[in-house]
C-alpha cells in the first residue's frame, strides 16, 4: 500500500486550487499540479478520443494524460448528470490501453447518495483519514469554492472599466495564484477579504447604464476560460458588463432545484431535458426581463442538450427583442473566427442601445 497517493483531476477553470487544498489538507495526499490548458491538451485529447464525443470529453482526457505525465500515480474523475457519468469508465480504459499504469477513483460507482459509499472513496484514498479534519476541510473546500465564483463574478462585471491601467487584472490573478497556495481555512479568508478589498477600491470608468450581457451554457465550456476561448474577457475588454450565473456554487450548492425552476419556465419547456437545460432557460429568460442588452449562449460541439434548448433560447430572443449569439465550441474553433462573430455581436447590440437612448 502506498504511504502517500499522488493525485491529479483533470483542470477545471482554477477549480483545482480548490481540490489542491481538499486532497492536501483533508486526505493528507500529493496533489499534483498539471500544466495548464492549452492546444496540446486538446490535440492529446482528440487523437484518443471517440470522433463524435462531446469536446470536455477530449480536454478532460487529455488533461488526465498530462498529470500522468507530470508524475500523478492516482487520478480523479466526477461523476455528473449527462454523459459526464460516463465519462470515467471509458477514459480510464482508453489511458490503460494507451500503457499508462495508474490508479483511478471514478466518483460515479460512489455517487449513491448514501454517506458510508463516500465513506468507502475516502479510505480508498487514505485508509488512515480522520473523518472529523476530513469534514472540516470540506468545509474549507466549499467556502472556497463560493469565494473563487464571487470574486470572479465581481471581476468580469466590472473588469471591463478598470480606469488604473491594468490594477483590476493584476488583482484577480494574485488572488488565484494565492489561492492554490493556501493550507488553513483562516488563509482562505484572509486572500479573499484582502483581494475584495484590493478591487473594490481600483477606480472604475463605468457608465450608468453599462452594455450587459448574460451569459448561459453549458456547465464545463461556460466556466472554463480555455475551453470558451477567453470570452468572457473579451467582452469585457470591449467594455462590457458579463454576468454568468453558471458557476459550481449556484448549480451544485445553491442550485434552487428543477421543481423550484420548472414552474417558471412552463410555458417554454414542459420537460427537463439536462443537467443545466432548465437552468439556462430560466436564467435567459431572467436577464431578458431585467433589460440586459444580449445573451450568448455556450455549448461543446455534440452537446446534446444544450442543442435541444437553443429553440427555446431563439424564442425567448423573439419574444423579448434581445439578440441572441448562440457558439459552439469544438478542437477546431478559431479565436479569430470568435473575435470576428464578438465584435459583430458589440457592434449590433450597442447599436441598438443607442437607439433606446
Amino acid at each position: 500500500m502506498k504511504t502517500q497517493r499522488k493525485i491529479a483531476f483533470p483542470r477545471y477553470a482554477e477549480y483545482n486550487c480548490a481540490l489542491k487544498y481538499f486532497v492536501e489538507q483533508g486526505l493528507d495526499a500529493t496533489y499534483i499540479l498539471q500544466p495548464a490548458l492549452t492546444r496540446r491538451t486538446e490535440e492529446l485529447g482528440a487523437k484518443y478520443s471517440p470522433d463524435f464525443v462531446c469536446t470536455p470529453f477530449k480536454t478532460l482526457l487529455g488533461s488526465m494524460i498530462e498529470s500522468l505525465e507530470t508524475g500523478a500515480d492516482t487520478l480523479f474523475m466526477t461523476h455528473g448528470f449527462c454523459r459526464l457519468g460516463y465519462f470515467g469508465e471509458l477514459q480510464e480504459q482508453i489511458l490503460r490501453d494507451l500503457g499508462y499504469s495508474f490508479d483511478f477513483l471514478n466518483l460515479a460507482e460512489y455517487s449513491t447518495g448514501k454517506k458510508k459509499d463516500w465513506i468507502r472513496a475516502i479510505k480508498w484514498v487514505n485508509p488512515r483519514a480522520n473523518l472529523g479534519k476530513l469534514t472540516l476541510r470540506a468545509r474549507d473546500t466549499i467556502k472556497m469554492v463560493q469565494y473563487l465564483d464571487q470574486v470572479t463574478s465581481f471581476y468580469y462585471e466590472n473588469c471591463g472599466f478598470d480606469a488604473s491601467g491594468g490594477e483590476f487584472q493584476k488583482t484577480y490573478q494574485q488572488f488565484i495564484s494565492a489561492m492554490y497556495t493556501v493550507t488553513s481555512k483562516r488563509e482562505i479568508e484572509t486572500v479573499y477579504q484582502r483581494t475584495m478589498d484590493r478591487l473594490r477600491r481600483i477606480p472604475l470608468d463605468k457608465p450608468a447604464h453599462p452594455l450587459r450581457v448574460g451569459v448561459v451554457g453549458e456547465l464545463y465550456t461556460v466556466m472554463d476560460p480555455f475551453s470558451n476561448l477567453e470570452l468572457e474577457q473579451k467582452l469585457a475588454d470591449m467594455g462590457v458588463e458579463i454576468h454568468r450565473w453558471m458557476t459550481l456554487t449556484n448549480r451544485l450548492i445553491h442550485y434552487p432545484g428543477e421543481k423550484n425552476l420548472n414552474p417558471e419556465i412552463r410555458d417554454l419547456c414542459t420537460y427537463e431535458m439536462g443537467p443545466t437545460s432548465t437552468a439556462n432557460i430560466w436564467c435567459a429568460r431572467k436577464y431578458a426581463q431585467q433589460g440586459f442588452d444580449g445573451l450568448i449562449h455556450i455549448k461543446s460541439a455534440s452537446c446534446t442538450p444544450e442543442i435541444d434548448i437553443m429553440p427555446v433560447l431563439q424564442n425567448i430572443s423573439t419574444d423579448y427583442k434581445i439578440p441572441l449569439l448562440c457558439l459552439t465550441y469544438d478542437a477546431q474553433t478559431s479565436d479569430v473566427g470568435l473575435m470576428t462573430r464578438l465584435e459583430a455581436f458589440y457592434d449590433m447590440i450597442d447599436a441598438k442601445k443607442r437607439m433606446r437612448r
